[in-house]
């Protein structure tokens, strides 16, 4: 079933009628912004690339208007809201899906892959299973959202996240304009963005436009595990003072003297005085090893 034909069978949801029929108001607090732009939720739909055999994980359902069309899309929609209040406008809004399992919780304390694979909280996932994550999720918890997902169990094969605009190229940028986040996104996967969404597409409207990133998770992290915490170590030492050189900035967040630093660095082939932005990640690995262990 093509894109046009899923839209085709699905009328546009009237967010505000539905508030109003069921008594509620979008929440501030927990970043409620409801998507109701139908070529917004196509853009969204193109990206995440669905051929009905998927096992897609929605965080933050809100109203339900992009999990309808993942529904018609996937083989099965895992759709995790932490509102209860939303809950009676939700079902009745999927009530027609029976491939959506709905589940009231924080994501964030929560198993992504024992969900998609249909197990509790507390037990051992019953199998391996593959899954994807496409959410329009809640701005306030994009950062330990990302680090949330790419560190579960077992990671998503892809992540197609709508999230603030300016988030999204932080993610997706090159050495030169590299943050915390969007190295940390890059050595699990290739983030690209893959569609902008304006501000208007969204009820109520936030102050910011917004894109859809597009994460392609590596079979594998660029770092084995040991390797893997060090490498955390020194990505948050280097960006916790962006203005000071790597030499400084690695010498007062690893406890290190100047001269050490400047010894490792040295070691991993990189200029003590660059700052932590300007690395590559082939980079980041050479220092990673430099390290003594």
């Amino acid at each position: 079933m093509s894109a046009a034909e899923d839209f085709a069978g699905l009328p546009p949801l009237n967010v505000p009628a539905l508030l109003q029929r069921f008594g509620l108001h979008p929440t501030k607090r927990l970043g409620q912004n409801f998507l109701t732009d139908e070529g917004a939720i196509r853009r969204i739909l193109e990206a995440a690339g669905l051929t009905h055999q998927e096992t897609v994980l929605e965080i933050g359902p809100g109203l339900g208007s992009l999990t309808r069309h993942l529904a018609m899309r996937a083989r099965q929609v895992v759709a995790v809201e932490l509102d209860a209040a939303l809950w009676p406008a939700l079902q009745h809004v999927l009530s027609q899906f029976p491939n959506v399992r709905l589940i009231q919780g924080d994501i964030l304390a929560l198993d992504p892959a024992r969900l998609a694979a249909g197990d509790d909280a507390e037990s051992e996932p019953a199998e391996t299973l593959e899954y994807l994550v496409v959410a329009n999720i809640p701005y306030y918890i994009t950062s330990a959202l990302v680090r949330h997902l790419l560190e579960a169990s077992q990671q998503p094969r892809r992540l197609v996240l709508t999230v603030q605009r300016e988030v999204a190229e932080r993610i997706c940028a090159a050495p030169g304009e590299l943050s915390l986040l969007g190295l940390s996104v890059q050595v699990y996967g290739r983030p690209r963005i893959a569609a902008r969404i304006p501000a208007g597409a969204f009820y109520p409207s936030p102050k910011v436009d917004s894109a859809v990133v597009r994460v392609d998770t590596h079979p594998a992290p660029l770092f084995n595990p040991i390797e893997l915490k060090r490498f955390f170590r020194l990505a948050r030492a280097g960006f916790s003072q962006k203005r000071k050189t790597l030499r400084n900035a690695l010498a007062g967040g690893m406890h290190w003297t100047p001269a050490q630093a400047e010894t490792i660095l040295l070691a991993a082939g990189i200029e003590p005085r660059r700052r932590a932005e300007t690395l590559s990640l082939e980079e980041w690995r050479r220092l990673v090893k430099a390290v003594p262990g």
